[in-house]
């Protein structure tokens, strides 16, 4: 369709006895934000690779921008920013902006690329002298030199400081604007519930919720109860009624629960507490609610 950036269909891939990614079936439009949420060992990584041709699939099909992946790649129409990817010895940001420049049809100017991805002073500078961060954002300079339409970013954040964050999602702000397609991994929960128009969940390799943050969160069917346990002791707080799953933040305990009636009634019943809080879950219990069960310390 001319109007999807990305479709996915029937995708999986198996390594030896586990099945990475099982029967993915997904639609992404263009000029959208989609974030892909999921623990590790989701499928996250496989599903981005596959996507970009990188790795094939047992089966299934993808299709970029109206093509295939190799296509779309040879086209211009796709910039990556992928975990750990390694740079040329000795070159400078400079190089490796020019490099990638060199490798698109109508790449951006290299002063904005730049500009975009925080690097401006630093364009003299070795990529192999760059800290942590400044070399995540050299590989975001990379993904962005060809301008193109679709960009897709796994776990683009990490090694960033908070200032860093804030500085790369502004830049991202600003190319979607632009009518650009994102796709992005991350495990910050509340990025993607800030700068994603849509959430994509996957748990053991399948789409277990695909919405819009709040649309995630109401999935997710559950509520917090959060306190203080009078005893100290969390043995059995998974065993109440309704409860999904149990964890302990400092000496606080979280419980995500189907019905939090039946749960406080239990645990008053059972355990003495203090401080008890009952709510709607934000996206990150939303998430653990959807992907994982048992008690977590």
């Amino acid at each position: 369709m001319d109007d999807e950036a990305v479709r996915l269909a029937g995708l999986t891939r198996h390594y030896g006895p586990v099945r990475a990614v099982d029967g993915i079936d997904l639609s992404i439009a263009r000029g959208s934000t989609v974030a892909l949420l999921g623990p590790n060992g989701a499928g996250k990584t496989t599903t981005i690779s596959i996507l970009l041709g990188l790795a094939p699939a047992d089966a299934g099909t993808v299709s970029l921008l109206g093509g295939t992946p190799a296509e779309a790649v040879r086209a211009g129409l796709v910039g990556a920013m992928l975990q750990g990817a390694g740079f040329v010895p000795g070159a400078t940001v400079t190089d490796l902006v020019e490099l990638a420049r060199a490798l698109y049809p109508h790449p951006l100017d290299a002063d904005r690329i730049l500009r975009l991805a925080g690097l401006t002073g630093l364009a003299t500078r070795r990529v192999d002298r760059l800290s942590g961060g400044e070399a995540q954002r050299a590989r975001f300079a990379f993904a962005l030199a060809g301008q193109p339409d679709l960009l897709v970013l796994d776990e683009p954040t990490a090694a960033l400081d908070v200032e860093g964050r804030e500085a790369f999602w502004t830049a991202i702000r600003r190319y979607a604007d632009d009518g650009h397609t994102v796709l992005f991994s991350t495990h910050h929960l509340h990025e993607a519930d800030e700068y994603a128009d849509r959430v994509v969940v996957l748990a053991a390799g399948r789409v277990v919720a695909d919405g819009t943050p709040a649309q995630v969160r109401a999935l997710a069917g559950a509520r917090t109860v959060t306190f203080d346990l009078a005893d100290g002791a969390v043995d059995g707080l998974e065993q109440l009624p309704a409860v999904r799953s149990v964890r302990v933040r400092g000496d606080r305990v979280v419980l995500i629960t189907e019905d939090a009636d039946a749960t406080v009634l239990a645990l008053a019943a059972g355990r003495g507490f203090r401080g008890l809080e009952v709510a709607a879950p934000g996206l990150e219990a939303a998430f653990r609610a959807l992907t994982s069960t048992g008690t977590e310390h």
